[in-house]
């Protein structure tokens, strides 16, 4: 019985490559939609488009894999497979935005209000010299 390895959601852009990574899947994945990037270790099949809707990749068993898409299915061999997930969001949304101090609010809000009239912008020039 083939396990998913990753089911995507929306369209899946394919990038090939002559590297070590033959084959390069794009896409959102999971319940949040996060960005995905799943990289084959191998040979691309030839007749696989640019882009995929809402495909699934099983992993059939030593170094083979299936990709399932609405159109038709593919199989490719690699000898490794690498996932990897966008986490900047979930990250910065998990951590508190750190609050500016006071005494450098108030040096930036000074300088921005001299630097909207002349004689602000000629003090500033006097100050930098």
């Amino acid at each position: 019985m083939p396990e998913t390895l990753l089911a995507f959601c929306g369209t899946v852009h394919c990038e090939r490559g002559e590297g070590p990574l033959g084959l390069v899947l794009h896409g959102a994945a999971g319940a949040a939609g996060q960005a995905h990037t799943l990289g084959f270790s191998g040979r691309a099949p030839a007749d696989l488009p640019q882009a995929l809707a809402a495909p699934r990749v099983e992993v059939l068993g030593d170094g083979r894999y299936r990709i399932v898409s609405a159109e038709r299915t593919w199989l490719l061999s690699a000898r490794a497979v690498h996932v990897s997930r966008e986490v900047a969001a979930p990250f910065y949304r998990a951590l508190p935005p750190r609050t500016v101090p006071l005494s450098k609010r108030l040096f930036w809000r000074t300088v921005l209000a001299l630097a909207g009239s002349r004689a602000g912008l000629a003090l500033l020039r006097a100050l930098r010299r």
